[in-house]
């Protein structure tokens, strides 16, 4: 069994090197085949590109998380497209919108969203977003800037869809998707894919099952958000990529499958998605 952790951040300024090389370690020893290490501002963008250049599992993600759109300026987005002609660089992201902390006055969070799509779509690289508390406003931004057009859909091979039916992909991620089952299903409409981590885990969340249980496998990528949102049974404790086997147990539960199957059909999706 192989595993993809499609979202973590192993470049997070609390790590030192030294703790960057012992995760590295757990991680080669651990079932995880690939992590995908996702940028949140230029700095961590950089580490990123620096984490996926050293090691053969990791991939880099490079953008501007919404909570950090106050310090993003032109020379951030040209340094990110300079990053993202790296080997190892495959999509752009994190970005979105957050207005749950407004940590970024709203104005900077939608004029940044909107450069970082155009970015992504002149690069012709997939996209990861961060949505909080901004469901509907996310979309709409995404839809006005072409992430769902047809136009981007040429630029990657299709994907699986209903009766093996292949389908046109934007490569877009919902990462850590916490919307209601028919916003999943308007973004699956679309050709985007939904991101499941940690909380889907937990007693209560019954939304996020209700998303597992209607949103079709080949459209779900698991992963862990690491070092936020343990999952269950490990809740509580600090998270760790590998982690991402509990999600994967826990979406085969909802769907009545093996952990074989959910494994196999989510590392096919993040495969794809990430274009390796």
């Amino acid at each position: 069994m192989r595993l993809f952790d499609s979202h973590a951040h192993i470049n997070e300024d609390r790590f030192s090197p030294q703790d960057r090389a012992e995760l590295a370690i757990e991680i080669e020893k651990s079932k995880l085949a690939y992590v995908a290490d996702i940028g949140y501002d230029l700095n961590s963008s950089i580490q990123a590109a620096e984490d996926a250049a050293m090691y053969e599992w990791c991939i880099a993600v490079i953008g501007c998380h919404p909570h950090d759109a106050k310090n993003m300026t032109e020379d951030w987005l040209d340094a990110f497209k300079n990053l993202a002609s790296g080997r190892r660089v495959k999509a752009i992201g994190e970005i979105g919108l957050d207005y749950h902390y407004m940590r970024s006055e709203k104005d900077d969070q939608r004029y940044w969203f909107r450069r970082q799509i155009r970015l992504a779509n002149e690069l012709k690289m997939p996209i990861v977003i961060h949505s909080r508390e901004a469901d509907r406003e996310t979309l709409d931004i995404l839809l006005e800037e072409g992430a769902f057009s047809d136009e981007r859909k040429k630029f990657f091979s299709k994907r699986p869809g209903e009766e093996g039916f292949l389908v046109p992909d934007a490569r877009v991620d919902i990462h850590c998707f916490s919307g209601s089952a028919e916003l999943a299903a308007e973004y699956v409409k679309h050709g985007a894919t939904i991101g499941i981590c940690g909380p889907v885990t937990y007693k209560n969340n019954k939304k996020t099952v209700r998303v597992v249980e209607e949103t079709p496998l080949e459209y779900i990528m698991i992963e862990t958000d690491f070092p936020y949102l343990t999952p269950e049974p490990m809740r509580g404790r600090p998270n760790k990529p590998w982690y991402v086997e509990y999600t994967a147990n826990k979406v085969a539960e909802i769907k009545g499958l093996s952990i074989e199957e959910v494994s196999k059909i989510t590392f096919e999706n993040a495969m794809r998605f990430y274009n390796l």
